[in-house]
C-alpha cells in the first residue's frame, strides 16, 4: 500500500555512514559547545587567540594609532592574555579594517563571544543556504558541514575565513535572481583575495561573457565603501599594511601549504615562486570555464575552481580551508557512495584530534587541502552508481 501524501516520508535506516557522520559531528559540535561557555566566562580564553589580533588592531584604531605598530601591537595582546612569543597582526587587506574597528570599543571578552556568535552564524546560515540549493536532501550529511573541522577551527581561533564562507554562498545563491546584491557579498570574499585567485580569474571572464555587469557594480561599490571607509579611519593604513607583508617575519614564516612548501623547498629567498602554483591555476580555471561558459553554473562548475583556489593558493592556513564546504557539500549531495561519506566524516575527526597534538603551522596539515579535492574528484564520479553497500531505501507503507 503506498504511503499517505499527508504523512512525511521517513528517514532512510541509519548505516555506517550515518553512525560516521553522528560520531564525528556530535563529539566536534560539544567541544564547540564547552568553547562558547568558557569565552563568555574567561577573559584569558579570549584573547589566548587569533581573534585578539582583530580586538586589538581595533582598539589602535579607535585611538588613532598604528594597527601595524609591532611593540604596541604586542603590549595589548600580551595584557589580553596572548601566550604567544611574538605578535599577531590583522594580515587582511586594509579595505577590512572597518570589520575591526568597532571591536575597539567594547571589552574583550564581550567582544569575542559577540565575534563568535556572528562567526557561527555566518557559518550556520552558509550550510544551510548550501542545503536548500540542494533541494533541502532528506538526510544528515549537511552535518558535515556544520561540524566541518577547519571550520570549527575558525570558529574557536575567531578568524574571518567564515565571513569568505559566507560571501561565497550569498553569491552563488543570487547571482542569478538578485545580481547587484551577489556582487556586495563578494566584499566579503574579498577579505582573504588569496585564496581564490582562479576563482577571480574565471569570475572576471564570467562577468564580460555574460554581461553580468551588476555583479562587477555591486562588487566594486562595496570595495569602495571599504576602501574610503578604512582612509577614514587610518590613512597611513596601506603603508603600514605594505611594510608589514615585506617584513622578515611575514615573509619567512612558514605556513602548511602546498606553494610555500615548494619555495621553502627550492629557495626561500624566492618570494615570487609560492604565487606560481596559484598562476598556473588562473591558467588552468580560464581554460576551464571557456570550455563550459555556454552551461555555467557556480555551483556545478564553480565547485572544482573553488577547491583548486585553495590548494595552489600562495598562502593558505587550515581554518581558511573552510572556505570549502560549498564544495564538497555538493558533492556529498552528488555522490551516491556511502563510503565516500564514512571517510570524509572520520577525516574531519582525524583533523580535529590533529588540532589537539600539533600546532596549526604544522607541516603535518599539508596534507589537508588536496584531500578535500581529491575526495570531490572522487564523489563526483560516483554519481551515477551505488556502491555495493550503500543506504536501504526509503520504507514505504
Amino acid at each position: 500500500m503506498a504511503s499517505s501524501p499527508n504523512l512525511p516520508r521517513p528517514l532512510p535506516h541509519s548505516d555506517y555512514a550515518d553512525f560516521a557522520i553522528a560520531l564525528t559531528s556530535g563529539l566536534i559540535l560539544a567541544i564547540t559547545a564547552i568553547f562558547f561557555i568558557s569565552v563568555l566566562f574567561s577573559g584569558k580564553i579570549a584573547g589566548s587567540r587569533d581573534f585578539v589580533s582583530y580586538w586589538s588592531t581595533g582598539v589602535q584604531l579607535r585611538h588613532h594609532a598604528d594597527p601595524y605598530n609591532w611593540d604596541q601591537m604586542m603590549a595589548l595582546e600580551h595584557a589580553a592574555h596572548l601566550d604567544a612569543k611574538g605578535v599577531l597582526f590583522m594580515r587582511n587587506p586594509p579595505w577590512s579594517l572597518p570589520l575591526a574597528y568597532p571591536l575597539g570599543f567594547l571589552e574583550l571578552r564581550i567582544g569575542a563571544f559577540i565575534w563568535n556568535i556572528i562567526l557561527l552564524g555566518c557559518l550556520l546560515t552558509s550550510v544551510h543556504l548550501v542545503r536548500v540549493m540542494h533541494g533541502s536532501p532528506n538526510n544528515y550529511v549537511h552535518w558535515l558541514g556544520v561540524a566541518f573541522t577547519p571550520a570549527i577551527i575558525c570558529l574557536i581561533m575567531g578568524q574571518t575565513g567564515l565571513f569568505t564562507l559566507l560571501g561565497m554562498v550569498l553569491f552563488v545563491r543570487f547571482n542569478r535572481t538578485h545580481p547587484f546584491g551577489a556582487g556586495l557579498a563578494l566584499w566579503l570574499c574579498a577579505l582573504k583575495p588569496h585564496l581564490l585567485l582562479p576563482f577571480f580569474a574565471a569570475l572576471l571572464v564570467w562577468i564580460i561573457v555574460s554581461r553580468s555587469y551588476k555583479i562587477l557594480a555591486g562588487m566594486t561599490l562595496a570595495m569602495a565603501v571599504s576602501t574610503a571607509l578604512a582612509w577614514w579611519i587610518d590613512p597611513q593604513a596601506w603603508a603600514g599594511y605594505i611594510t608589514l607583508m615585506r617584513s622578515h617575519r611575514v615573509q619567512f614564516e612558514f605556513v602548511p601549504t602546498l606553494s610555500d612548501a615548494i619555495r621553502f623547498w627550492i629557495h626561500p629567498q624566492w618570494i615570487w615562486f609560492q604565487y606560481v602554483p596559484a598562476a598556473l591555476g588562473v591558467v588552468w580555471a580560464l581554460i576551464y570555464f571557456w570550455r563550459s561558459r555556454n552551461t555555467w553554473d557556480w555551483m556545478e562548475n564553480g565547485s572544482l575552481i573553488l577547491l583548486v583556489s585553495v590548494v595552489v593558493a600562495p598562502y593558505c592556513f587550515p581554518p581558511d580551508q573552510c572556505l570549502v564546504i560549498p564544495a564538497l557539500m555538493h558533492g556529498m549531495y552528488k555522490s551516491r557512495s556511502r563510503v565516500l561519506l564514512a571517510l570524509l566524516a572520520l577525516t574531519l575527526l582525524a583533523i580535529g584530534i590533529e588540532n589537539f597534538s600539533v600546532r596549526i603551522v604544522s607541516g603535518y596539515y599539508m596534507w589537508a587541502a588536496p584531500t578535500w579535492l581529491i575526495w570531490y574528484l572522487l564523489a563526483r564520479r560516483c554519481t551515477g552508481a551505488t556502491d555495493a553497500i550503500t543506504a536501504p531505501a526509503m520504507s514505504e507503507s
